[in-house]
């Protein structure tokens, strides 16, 4: 990895083929494409949250590309659970074609179709639970449960022609979950039994020795630090963990707390999840934070987003005092999820900024207030031994993940042949019980900055990258159309130096001379004469400032 692209064969019959979109060698943008007799399944659809090195971008959206000349050939969308990384990119795939079906749990399409209608997208849906089957087009479809950090989370067996594939989503295997909803063993058992001719499964914590602690773990460790606090307490999660959201309305209803919701999604998402049933709200504790303003600092929880240190939400302004709530001493803040790597360095700065203004901050680092919703090594382990699949497309993990999910794998006694390692785009081919790479699609990442889609390019980023990093300069000369000669300039303007302006008052002697032996030479054309000035003042800032600022020259003719 990586690997060049290459075009796959005509799909031959009796063959299902394979494309995952996104979500492998990366944390988000889960979407796997299912063919078979010249029809899709498209299992997850989700989005990517931007990194440092992204900068101005909202989200990043798996490529449709492959699947842009074949909307119709689509026969629906199955959606595993509803976290961001699963449907945020839900409506973009709909806004090419909108009456696309969508099939998830209940809740799962709830979120789903909020997020859709804010996108003025009405879907055609069809809620699943765990045992129900479905025939859509070719493919057949039997839905089982999983454990998960959000309730109503499904595995998915997809039954063709050409054998059975079993994709897990996101699992784990808590024992003692809190909505009393356990990963469905016994179905794995049966499906074991009749033959997983291949295995899509969650890597995200296959490097992960052992078992992942119970959910119920968490929270005492919330009830003891909700109760020890001075002051105010504020505690960031995912909105859409409604298992955590549910320890804190418990832990805030004991010790006598009401609790204000903070953030559009979280209020939205809890909304639904109480509407549902999902979500169970102690009577008279949930308080509009407006009205939580103005009740004794020792008796309010707020719950909000900015977990992962996301600039613009809630917990980041708090951080930086751009928020009606400001923390300081005596407050407590609780971190109640687990970093998303590429996100630990927008989070350590959340939790500096916040120790700054006199806040205790609980996090994960140094108090028991997250587990993850991703099965360990351990639990992997079980599954390959109950499930003994034919073969394995580690899946929805970053490199390392992968390959660690791999050695899992191979360590019971799965040929190494038989595991498959993949990245976005790879194509693979399942018939007569083999699985096999036969093509790689060239994928990249789409990028969402404001109502702009796919319009932004890495060369945009790389410029935005410069302009914060490095500065602008920009030079405006006016010379003779016929001669060449400078009439005016070079005026020099830069933005983002320390320096003053003047400094660029030696650089100018040398554009000037520069363009003097263009004109000598007979050169006129403006873009060759722009491409002098960059050149020029390019060089002077390297040497001179240690600087590679983003340069724009405008030569004038008159």
């Amino acid at each position: 990895m990586p690997t060049t692209p290459y075009d796959p064969p005509e799909l031959e019959a009796g063959t299902l083929r394979i494309v995952p979109l996104g979500g492998l060698g990366e944390v988000g943008r889960n979407m796997t494409v299912f063919e078979y007799g010249g029809k899709l399944l498209v299992v997850d659809c989700g989005v990517l949250f931007p990194e440092e090195h992204q900068p101005g971008v909202d989200l990043i959206l798996p490529d449709f590309e492959p699947l842009k000349k074949r909307l119709d050939d689509i026969v629906g969308v199955v959606l595993t659970h509803g976290h961001e990384d699963h449907i945020g990119a839900v409506p973009y795939l709909l806004k090419l074609k909108s009456d696309i079906p969508i099939i998830g749990s209940g809740l799962t399409l709830a979120l789903t179709e909020a997020k859709l209608k804010e996108h003025r997208i009405k879907p055609y849906s069809l809620t699943v639970a765990e045992g129900q089957r479905e025939n859509l087009g070719p493919f057949e479809l039997e839905f089982v449960a999983v454990n998960h950090s959000i309730p109503d989370a499904l595995a998915v067996a997809i039954r063709t022609p050409a054998g059975l594939v079993l994709a897990t989503g996101d699992f784990k295997m808590d024992q003692l979950p809190l909505d009393g909803r356990l990963t469905d063993l016994r179905a794995f058992s049966r499906l074991g039994e009749e033959g997983v001719d291949l295995f899509l499964v969650d890597s995200t914590n296959a490097d992960v020795p052992g078992f992942t602690p119970l959910e119920r773990s968490i929270g005492p460790v919330l009830d003891q630090v909700i109760g020890k606090a001075p002051r105010r307490v504020i505690v960031a999660s995912f909105s859409s963990h409604v298992h955590r959201v549910q320890q804190v309305l418990d832990a805030a209803a004991a010790h006598g707390r009401r609790v204000a919701l903070l953030g559009r999604s979280m209020l939205r998402n809890m909304t639904i999840a109480e509407d549902l049933g999902y979500l169970h709200v102690p009577e008279g504790v949930l308080i509009d934070y407006k009205k939580a303003r103005d009740l004794p600092d020792d008796q309010i929880v707020y719950m909000s987003t900015g977990s992962q240190g996301e600039p613009m939400a809630v917990l980041s302004r708090m951080a930086n005092l751009d928020h009606a709530i400001e923390p300081g001493p005596g407050d407590t803040v609780i971190l109640a999820s687990s970093l998303i790597p590429g996100n630990e360095n927008a989070v350590y700065r959340v939790i500096d900024g916040l120790t700054k203004l006199g806040a205790n901050v609980v996090h994960k680092g140094n108090a028991k207030v997250h587990v993850s919703g991703h099965a360990a090594a351990g639990e992997l382990l079980y599954c390959y031994n109950i499930l003994k699949p034919k073969n394995v497309l580690p899946v929805h993990g970053e490199y390392r993940h992968l390959m660690a999910n791999a050695r899992l794998a191979q360590d019971t006694g799965i040929d190494p042949e038989r595991t498959i390692l993949a990245e976005n785009g790879t194509v693979i081919d399942l018939k007569d019980g083999g699985a096999h790479v036969v093509g790689q699609y060239d994928l990249g990442f789409v990028y969402v900055d404001g109502s702009t889609v796919g319009e932004i390019t890495d060369a945009d980023l790389k410029d935005r990258r410069i302009l914060g990093e490095e500065g602008f300069i920009s030079v405006i000369v006016v010379v003779d159309a016929s001669t060449g000669k400078i009439i005016s300039g070079p005026e020099v303007h830069a933005r983002g130096f320390a320096e003053d302006d003047a400094v660029f008052e030696d650089v100018k002697p040398k554009i000037a001379a520069a363009l003097a032996e263009a004109a000598k030479s007979g050169v006129r054309d403006q873009h060759a004469l722009s491409q002098i000035v960059r050149r020029t003042i390019g060089r002077w800032v390297n040497q001179s400032l240690r600087r590679r600022p983003m340069i724009v020259p405008l030569v004038i003719e008159a």
